[in-house]
């Protein structure tokens, strides 16, 4: 079994064994008709169940042909114009290649004996994103798993710098509309069921500054503690981005530590043309930035963001076998020093080839670009009398349903376009997402690729009218 082991001897079967997987995934993608096969999980399940774990096909060969039938060939590709769901964007061929060498070398990136120049790049990258913030000369951070992860390490700093031995006390500010990984955080920080204050937002799906210092008074009046406040830069839903200068002077007002979720919205850090709309996110005390989402890197590329280096410390944990204490006065970069994990991927890796490749104009110029067919995308749903479309794109996100013009039932109406999301999925021709809008059922375009065009947008919107329309017209049939 040694002839498996990646190393001197067996590196030319290492060269074949990758140029077979890469030219297969090639050719894939390069005849890939639609983003999905339509594949159900009662058709797909029986071929994975039948496969027997305990006796291997000894050769990588047999093993990819295996996989293009459980696999390959019924993935879900994001690279297809008419991907339209969730917030998985096309990834660029530099971070591709720095996934397929960091995979191979296989650094960890928690001490410094591991991975040596990995940590060097890792903070210069770092170093490189606070300077794009503005977060100032003692800024830091470090690369996570992805914008939940960053969330709760920003949130566990929060906690800590609130200086209370009652946690019942403390509270987080976020608006109805911020990521779940909020709420979700709170719980694993030990905090109730009430800590996090849900703000109203506006009819642009944006934080109420004026609700959000309602509540804050209300917090302090009641001897409770406002813990943090978290802005979101482009909520999943609507890619609304609350009002960042005006959190920031009521954070300071309180004394409350400021978040900007900028998980979605952190592309506008890149962007020639609308990095204006992040004005205020200089003034955070912490920031998520999942650059897997807008800087289109492969999952999983992320990292969290702190205004004061010393605040990560509330993460550090030194073990005698890893990074002793010595090892700080060394002047040792233990990267695992400042982060919720241990054994780290080099994921900043790809990020790295990317700029060094294509340069933060050319990452910016392919993000400016979705924001501008999501505004086209825009005056498509509100010209077409067929839909209603929720609020025009701060970002890159849609949201609308189909109206039929006959049916006034608003219950009828959800399952129409409950319908049509389905059929379309199970169609393979395009993939939408779905979400609420208060109690209703709305449908949502997430355009994270540059090569959907506009024609591509009225051409799914014209298959969701036709499979609601299939839908009401049965339901008809079956009324009478």
């Amino acid at each position: 079994m040694r002839s498996h082991l990646l190393n001197d001897t067996t590196a030319e079967q290492y060269r074949r064994s990758v140029t077979d997987g890469v030219e297969r995934v090639a050719a894939k993608i390069a005849t890939t008709e639609r983003p999905f096969t339509g594949v159900s999980v009662d058709a797909l399940a029986p071929a994975i169940d039948a496969i027997d774990l305990d006796k291997p096909l000894h050769d990588t060969a047999a093993v990819l042909d295996e996989l293009e039938d459980v696999y390959l060939r019924d993935a879900v590709y994001f690279h297809h114009p008419r991907y339209l769901a969730h917030l998985n964007c096309p990834v660029v061929i530099p971070a591709v290649l720095g996934e397929a060498v960091l995979s191979a070398v296989n650094s960890s990136l928690d001490t410094w004996d591991q991975s040596a120049g990995g940590t060097l790049i890792e903070r210069k990258l770092i170093d490189w994103t606070t300077e794009r913030i503005g977060l100032g000369p003692a800024a830091d951070g470090v690369f996570t798993s992805g914008g939940t992860q960053s969330n709760l390490q920003a949130l566990l700093l929060a906690r800590e710098e609130a200086k209370t031995d009652s946690l019942a006390k403390l509270r987080i500010f976020a608006s109805e509309v911020s990521h779940f990984s909020v709420k979700k955080s709170a719980k694993l920080l030990g905090l109730g069921q009430d800590s996090v204050v849900s703000v109203p937002v506006d009819h642009d799906k944006r934080m109420q500054t004026v609700a959000l210092a309602r509540e804050l008074e209300r917090c302090k009046q009641d001897g409770l503690v406002p813990m943090a406040v978290v802005a979101t830069a482009g909520t999943t839903d609507f890619g609304s981005i609350d009002p960042l200068p005006e959190i920031a002077e009521l954070c300071e007002q309180f004394g409350t530590w400021m978040h900007v979720d900028a998980a979605y919205g952190c592309g506008l850090l890149a962007s020639l043309k609308h990095r204006d709309r992040l004005n205020g996110i200089e003034r955070a005390d912490s920031v998520t930035v999942d650059y897997h989402k807008s800087f289109f890197q492969p999952v999983s590329s992320s990292a969290v963001l702190v205004r004061d280096a010393a605040t990560l410390q509330h993460a550090t944990y030194h073990a005698e076998y890893l990074n002793p204490r010595r090892m700080v006065q060394e002047r040792i970069p233990n990267q695992v020093d400042k982060s919720l994990q241990t054994t780290r991927r080099f994921d900043a890796l790809k990020l790295w080839m990317t700029l060094r490749t294509m340069g933060a104009d050319g990452i910016g110029q392919l993000f400016d670009e979705v924001c501008e067919l999501a505004r086209e995308g825009w005056k498509l749903l509100a010209a077409d009398p067929r839909f209603d479309v929720v609020v025009e794109p701060s970002l890159s996100t849609l949201v609308f349903r189909y109206i039929p013009a006959s049916v006034t039932d608003p219950a009828e109406i959800d399952r129409a376009n409950l319908y049509a999301r389905k059929a379309l999925f199970a169609s393979g021709d395009a993939i939408v997402a779905g979400t609420k809008v208060g109690a209703r059922h709305y449908l949502k375009f997430t355009l994270l690729n540059p090569e959907t065009q506009a024609s591509d947008i009225a051409a799914v919107l014209d298959l969701i009218a036709g499979h609601a329309e299939q839908y009401l017209g049965e339901s008809l049939d079956r009324a009478s």
